[in-house]
């Protein structure tokens, strides 16, 4: 069985609620940090460890909050990212059903590390089952003395506070959450300046996702040098994995970095194989904003070596031959899936939730869903297939945030590898409605 570090008590009864979570070993990590660490401290042991951003970017946690303006006399924010909004991805939702006092230890120990004494957890607003959770288990911890005034007796003082976003995808990039936080619309910041100079009412504040938060409490725990010994290279510890598609057992799982992707779609620990012993496609292996890769090069990169589930090796090979761990979305799809059909989703979706402050994103993402639906519904031509290329070569790397690469990725990587099957669709479209729902592989 693989290490588990942040799933570990996940199977312990009544562990979601707070007298079970502390006889469990719960809140060790803010005693330690409150009791015999300083914030520089614990933040070092955060860089020890190696950990990187779990929402997706990957970038080393240690060194994002090095950034914050410590000299500002402004007040400090700490925001837990819990807008969980990626398709393919819901680990972070499984975290904050299962173990919410593992969330508030880490952003209590965060906060400490960020001399912050105001955070908040935006939470995507279609979660409201879990609203309930958090706050309950806010509440237990106000009542055992872990937040509030003079947290365990010494100078620290922190306050939680939960707020429901209203369900927009762009509100997961860190300064349009902060804008909506505000009160404003959840448009995208120019940067710099950076939130840890500029953010929340103007201070300093630190984004971190959920995942990421959680992971704090067992680093400090287990020390960032041993931390950073699990792993492989610079992707260290362990990552949650969200698993879904045509695979045996989807779910939410906890592997140490540096297994293969073979490994993790065939074992019986993880994914279990294909459903119905059909053959693996393809995989996106980060969320849906990052490039698909066919079975041949997401089992090995273009040299010939096992892929790995770490940042490094999903990467080997640049967008030509590789990809990105991202979220940590694992999406497969058998040989029976349309890739056309499959981009055309990811296309529509979008479209939908651009902010339409950038043209080239709210243009080029409409024309993509445009054309990848004539296609789909067999009035395409040939060189609709090469304009979507060149649309979204015109998006990446034009827009404000993250969300036009987001949506250039997908369409940009699915002709790359499935330039085929573009072509199939448009020269046969009958045979394509025929065979809808079934291989259309063995035609190409």
């Amino acid at each position: 069985m693989g290490r588990k570090i942040l799933l570990e008590k996940i199977n312990i009864s009544g562990i979601e609620s707070f007298d079970i979570y502390r006889k469990s070993g719960g809140y060790s990590a803010v005693e330690k940090a409150l009791k015999t660490m300083t914030p520089v401290d614990v933040v070092e042991e955060v860089k020890k460890s190696g950990l990187r951003g779990r929402g997706g970017a990957g970038f080393p946690t240690g060194m994002k909050w090095g950034f914050i303006d410590r000299k500002s006399d402004k007040p400090h924010y700490l925001i837990c990212n819990a807008d969980e909004s990626e398709p393919g991805t819901f680990k972070d939702r499984y975290l904050m059903e299962h173990l919410p006092h593992l969330l508030i230890e880490g952003m209590i120990c965060s906060a400490f590390a960020l001399e912050a004494h105001t955070a908040y957890i935006y939470i995507r607003g279609e979660f409201k089952y879990l609203i309930g959770i958090l706050n309950n288990a806010l509440s237990e911890a106000y009542a055992n003395g872990f937040l509030g005034k003079n947290i365990l007796g010494t100078t620290f003082s922190l306050d939680i506070y939960v707020h429901p976003g209203a369900g927009a995808y762009i509100c997961g990039e860190e300064t349009a959450l902060i804008e909506s936080l505000e009160g404003k619309r959840g448009n995208p910041r120019l940067k710099p300046p950076f939130p840890a100079f500029v953010g929340l009412f103007g201070c300093p504040t630190v984004v971190n996702n959920v995942e990421t938060l959680a992971a704090i409490s067992p680093i400090l725990n287990m020390g960032g040098d041993f931390y950073s010994k699990l792993g492989n290279g610079k992707s260290t510890g362990t990552k949650l994995i969200s698993a879904c598609g045509n695979i045996n057992k989807p779910g939410v799982y906890e592997i140490e970095m540096g297994i293969t992707v073979e490994d993790f779609i065939y074992s019986e620990e993880y994914c279990g194989g294909i459903k119905g012993g059909k053959k693996l496609k393809a995989v996106i292996p980060g969320g849906s904003s990052v490039p698909v890769l066919p079975a041949d090069l997401i089992l090995k990169t273009a040299a010939g070596q096992p892929r790995l589930m770490t940042y490094e090796s999903l990467a080997e090979g640049g967008f030509e031959t590789g990809t990105m761990l991202g979220s940590g979305g694992f999406i497969v799809y058998d040989e029976d899936q349309c890739m056309v059909r499959n981009t055309l989703s990811f296309a529509r979706f979008y479209h939908h939730e651009s902010c339409g402050q950038c043209s080239p994103c709210r243009e080029g993402t409409g024309w993509q869903e445009r054309l990848l639906t004539r296609i789909e519904n067999g009035e395409g031509r040939l060189k609709d297939i090469d304009l979507l290329a060149d649309i979204s070569k015109h998006i990446e790397g034009n827009t404000i945030c993250p969300l036009g690469d987001a949506a250039a990725w997908p369409v940009s990587s699915a002709i790359r590898h499935f330039r085929k099957e573009f072509e199939f669709h448009i020269q046969f479209p009958e045979i394509v409605k025929n065979i809808r729902h079934g291989n259309i592989d063995k035609y190409l």
